[in-house]
């Protein structure tokens, strides 16, 4: 029997004169939001409770004005006339109500905000120009929107702790923090360890971890995006980059099944930093530290920049590079060559892998399962990105067991490594140096790489496009942020060649075409395509 929804109740608000509806407990703040009008708030944050304490966002309020038997009195056209509150009020905190009237822009609201501008800038350093937070601080985008001009105080500012190391990652100027308790109520309510709280009272409060305590836990660096000064830095970006001289790229994590969305920062070819990006249907707006700052050896000195050829006195070019593979592989017995592909690729790659074990009438293939502990919030049980898509694909066969018990008995003479290390999947090197053939492609040095005979250096997920399914069946979308070192190309592409070179198939000369082609041979992508994956990724519905 099929339950129906109980339908949400719609309140009537009037917000600077035009009447709207919303549903029944939306804060006033995001009423006002949504019909298009910005109230300025440094406490609010959407996902964390109101505690009202900056009182930026206040507003002017009013109620319908009553008759003498309690009903509304109505103007000309049938609407409540509104009688205004003597006070404004803070929006942040206040719920909807029926017949409510909202100011967001009266001289009393304008005069309100320059008042509470003015206290919040009292003891504020004026160091604008080395302040960490410069070029995506609310403090100081709001002096200027809705603050005074000048400053009226003359006095001495009360001094506060400065660079106070807190956590394993964190840093705290507590002189520039205006005690908004995002991060205390980010501790609390979302990461679950409540570290932080305030201390002493008026002017001289400050920030601080309870004592015997740090800022240790693996979410910690959530309080860093949404302190909205200076205050909580990040040691690893700390003093790194000017915020305005970084490209920002949607795209998503590759740490864990969850698939995080996130904004890659980066500049002149560097990655400087990974934060989240807002998807309540995958992570809301947080990512564990441990994946944010999981991007480091995009640029390790052991990056794989030239095509190699064992035996060869140089790099090789690569069609001599993909020549020198094919014929290495072409014409094997199959049942004598197996293929490890890795769910940590995308679902284009690994429809391409598909192929070309299809290619080379390979049977023995499979993927790298990597089971791990979650923390039962954005870490997954899963290690790889893409379990998922590798079982859409068929690629996922549980026979890395069997492959490698034929390479070590010999059975198995030839092998194709796919973004893993052999090592990894049970083939000690010992038995690696006892291939015919290994051709191996992948973006770091690893214990596998000086036994292979064709080694092809590829691209990471930051440097690529493509399609991934996280543990939830949600197929989301890589977007290339930097390019590849050296020689390196793209990991789609080397397949490409790779099939066409031991199989003579047409080519494929876009992701687009790649998908395209996918698609139309995958039931859980039927219709779709990468442009209609978008920015927040498409639910899929997959088979048990």
């Amino acid at each position: 029997m099929s339950e129906t929804a109980t339908p949400v109740a719609m309140v009537n608000v009037q917000i600077d004169g035009e009447w709207l509806q919303f549903p029944k407990g939306t804060r006033v703040i995001e009423a006002c939001m949504k019909s298009g009008k910005f109230i300025p708030h440094y406490c609010y944050h959407p996902k964390l409770s109101s505690p009202g304490n900056c009182r930026m966002c206040l507003v002017e309020t009013g109620r319908p004005k009553m008759t003498p038997d309690r009903q509304p009195v109505l103007d000309a056209n049938g609407r409540p006339e509104i009688a205004w509150g003597p006070k404004p009020e803070i929006c942040c905190a206040l719920e909807v109500a029926e017949g409510m009237g909202v100011r967001t822009t009266s001289p009393l609201v304008e005069e309100c905000r320059k008042g509470v501008m003015e206290f919040l800038l009292i003891n504020h350093p004026l160091d604008c120009p080395i302040c960490d937070q410069a070029g995506e601080c609310r403090l100081q985008e709001f002096s200027v929107e809705f603050g005074k001009g000048e400053s009226r105080f003359h006095e001495e500012k009360v001094k506060k702790p400065k660079r106070v190391d807190i956590g394993e990652r964190i840093v705290l100027d507590d002189e520039r923090c205006i005690m908004c308790s995002r991060c205390i109520r980010f501790m609390q309510e979302i990461a679950h360890d409540d570290v932080l709280g305030f201390l002493n009272r008026g002017s001289h409060t400050t920030l601080s971890v309870y004592p015997g305590k740090r800022l240790d836990s693996n979410y910690s660096l959530n309080t860093v995006d949404i302190c909205p000064v200076g205050a909580l830095t990040s040691k690893d970006f700390r003093f790194k980059m000017r915020v305005w001289f970084l490209k920002e790229t949607k795209s998503i994590d590759v740490s864990c099944g969850t698939g995080a969305n996130i904004l890659i920062g980066s500049r002149e070819n560097i990655v400087h930093r990974i934060t989240p990006r807002e998807n309540d249907e995958v992570n809301s707006c947080w990512m564990p530290d441990s994946h944010r700052l999981n991007f480091h050896y995009l640029h390790s000195d052991d990056r794989l920049k030239e095509p190699l050829v064992k035996g060869a006195d140089a790099p090789s070019k690569w069609p001599r590079a993909i020549a020198a593979a094919a014929e290495q592989l072409k014409g094997r017995d199959p049942a004598k060559t197996a293929l490890i592909a890795s769910a940590r690729m995308t679902n284009e790659e690994l429809f391409l892998a598909k192929r070309l074990a299809a290619a080379l009438k390979i049977e023995n293939f499979d993927v790298l399962p990597r089971p791990q502990k979650g923390d039962g919030f954005l870490v997954s049980d899963d290690g790889n990105p893409n379990t998922s898509g590798a079982k859409m694909l068929g690629l996922a066969t549980g026979r890395l067991a069997s492959i490698a018990e034929g390479v070590r008995n010999g059975q198995i003479s030839g092998l194709i490594v796919l973004g893993e290390d052999a090592v990894d999947c049970g083939i000690p090197t010992a038995d690696l140096a006892k291939l015919e053939a290994l051709v191996a492609m992948g973006i770091l040095a690893n214990r596998t790489t000086p036994y292979a005979t064709v080694l092809l250096p590829s691209s990471a997920w930051a440097e690529k496009r493509g399609t991934m399914v996280n543990a939830k069946g949600r197929l989301q979308r890589l977007n290339q942020a930097i390019q590849p070192p050296g020689n390196a190309r793209d990991d789609w592409e080397i397949l490409r060649d790779l099939v066409q070179a031991v199989g003579g198939s047409n080519g494929v000369y876009s992701i687009e075409e790649v998908f395209k082609l996918m698609a139309s041979e995958t039931p859980a992508l039927a219709g779709l395509t990468i442009s209609r994956v978008g920015d927040l990724g498409v639910q899929l519905q997959l088979g048990a």
